[in-house]
């Protein structure tokens, strides 16, 4: 391997003056102000300061902030704008115990948070269900935990069917959201936070393109991959939106069921993890199982 050091920041004065004096006949002397190390490997290729190669020969590059000031600028727009519209729906309301309206982050919390907005929904169920829809896409939209307690409380206080509407259609303009967001900027994200999976999930894509929105159904009924992966790496492996918007209406149906129902006993739930139990994830891959035929017999057809 060749190596030419071209500015080099650990080298003393003297010895670059040196250098650079012996060197006048061939090139110009070395800049004293810009000090950098760089490498020309034998390919060619030039490592700069925040690439390092190690005994195997291969490439570490630095950790960055994943997203550019242009990406971080339009991620804050957004952002601030959700959140302003929120703050105006918040204001706009009838005057309230305020300090009781606070995302729940156990089931405590979400038992206080039910016995106190029962009342304030039926009195004004336009402004609650705008309130509701706001606060659910917001959490969506930007990946914020909580939503299972949102589906909770929805079953609650609506009911099975209202309860379910609400949350299938929440769900899926928030997850429709953070598509378009992630398509915006996304990718550096993805790349920085599951470069693995991801690159398993575009292989998995690339092989299942003839039926693209089976497979979606089967990732969106089972707990195979996060949802939240799904909606930010969706964009990026080129799933078309009107693929990813009928698995996500579809697909969320029978999870959202289980969680809106269980809010009907939220009493009697002690633990989140009640909700998915050995018995209702072995019921979400059978649904999932069976979405998936249509595929599995294409492809005993191919090989026969």
């Amino acid at each position: 391997m060749k190596v030419k050091i071209l500015r080099c920041s650990s080298l003393p004065d003297s010895f670059l003056q040196t250098l650079s004096n012996s060197s006048a006949s061939r090139s110009p002397p070395l800049s004293m102000a810009a000090r950098t190390l760089v490498v020309e490997t034998g390919g060619g290729r030039l490592l700069d300061r925040d690439e390092e190669k190690n005994s195997d020969g291969k490439k570490y590059k630095a950790e960055k902030f994943p997203l550019s000031r242009w990406e971080f600028v339009a991620a804050l727009g957004v952002f601030l704008l959700f959140s302003s519209g929120l703050l105006c729906i918040y204001l706009t309301m009838p005057a309230s115990e305020y300090e009781m309206l606070k995302l729940p982050r156990t089931l405590a919390d979400l038992r206080l948070l039910k016995d106190h907005l029962a009342s304030y929904a039926r009195v004004y169920p336009a402004k609650f269900i705008l309130g509701y829809c706001s606060t659910y896409i917001f959490m969506q939209t930007f990946m914020i935990p909580g939503t299972i307690f949102m589906s909770l409380l929805a079953g609650a206080l609506f009911g099975v069917v209202r309860g379910l509407f609400l949350v299938v259609f929440n769900a899926t303009a928030g997850a429709s959201s953070c598509y378009f967001l992630s398509k915006l900027i996304g990718r550096p994200i993805v790349n920085w936070l599951w470069p693995e999976k991801l690159r398993f999930f575009q292989a998995e894509i690339a092989k299942q393109r003839e039926k693209l929105l089976n497979y979606m159904l089967f990732l969106r009924v089972t707990p195979t991959l996060p949802n939240l992966f799904i909606n930010l790496a969706s964009p990026i492996v080129d799933i078309p939106f009107h693929i990813f918007f009928l698995a996500t209406v579809i697909g969320l149906v029978p999870a959202s069921y289980i969680t809106v129902r269980a809010g009907l006993a939220l009493g009697e739930l002690k633990s989140v993890k009640d909700l998915y139990d050995y018995k209702t994830l072995a019921i979400l891959f059978l649904i999932g199982s069976i979405l998936l035929i249509p595929t599995l017999l294409k492809r005993k057809r191919v090989y026969e």
